[in-house]
């Protein structure tokens, strides 16, 4: 198994790709500590499909967008496990509205859940992995982040940032041998896009080359790639998984 003894922090993992992220690194070896924010029993869920599978973790309540809530998590982690081989900064939110109508505080809790959340995790790991000179950082990013899109100016702001902390983090931690790389999906079936009108959806899918929405376990499988040995030479880069939208 390719991540055979690696222990791996998935945030926001109870649930959509979060959870397909946390069953994939799991499949292959790795002991997974369920972040979650939310619902108590999706996190439970998760993990009892994870030990279904032969597999081993925990759960952890933790609010990623707050910093000493963060170090309490990973301070656990480390004391408990001596290492953390693997942080997916996966945990965020959406909250749409046109730019002119957009409040405040819809702009500062998306940054907040998507982009501070991201900052704390890493930021908090990096002198573990530091200190044991390897790491894998994969953050997920989006899509939006990239190409942008009407009605997310917070959230593509969120996500694009999160591109920009990938690759400053790739060059500061790279000579540490730990490798730190961004996936941006583009639309993927989940909870979020099962609410989308049929006629949106459909609209959706003409611009996509690939002509079909992704899954969930496609994310899981390009996370699993860029954390495993086989991604050694790959840092600061972002892997779009999104059939061909933004090319």
């Amino acid at each position: 198994m390719r991540l055979d003894k690696k222990v791996a922090l998935v945030t926001g993992a109870a649930k959509g790709i979060g959870r397909a992220i946390a069953l994939k690194l799991s499949s292959e070896g790795a002991y997974i500590i369920v972040n979650y924010r939310g619902s108590e029993d999706k996190a439970k869920e998760t993990l009892e499909l994870i030990k279904s599978l032969n597999g081993d973790g925990e759960i952890y309540k933790c609010d990623v967008s707050k910093y000493e809530d963060s170090k309490q998590m990973i301070d656990y982690i480390l004391e408990k496990h001596s290492k953390l081989d693997i942080l997916v900064n996966n945990a965020g939110i959406t909250k749409d509205n046109l730019l002119m109508k957009m409040s405040e505080e819809e702009f500062d809790k998306v940054i907040e859940s998507n982009l501070k959340s991201a900052f704390n995790c890493m930021q908090l790991v990096s002198r573990a992995m530091i200190k044991a000179r390897s790491g894998r950082i994969i953050n997920i990013s989006s899509v939006s982040g990239v190409m942008g899109n009407a009605g997310q100016v917070n959230y593509a702001a969120a996500k694009a940032g999160m591109v920009g902390m990938t690759k400053s983090a790739a060059r500061e931690l790279a000579s540490r041998g730990i490798t730190v790389n961004a996936i941006a999906p583009g639309f993927i079936e989940t909870d979020m896009t099962a609410v989308l009108p049929d006629s949106i959806k459909e609209a959706v899918v003409q611009n996509i080359p690939m002509k079909a929405f992704g899954k969930a376990e496609d994310i899981a499988n390009a996370v699993c790639f860029l954390s495993s040995e086989e991604a050694r030479y790959i840092t600061g880069q972002v892997l779009c998984v999104d059939g061909g939208l933004y090319m």
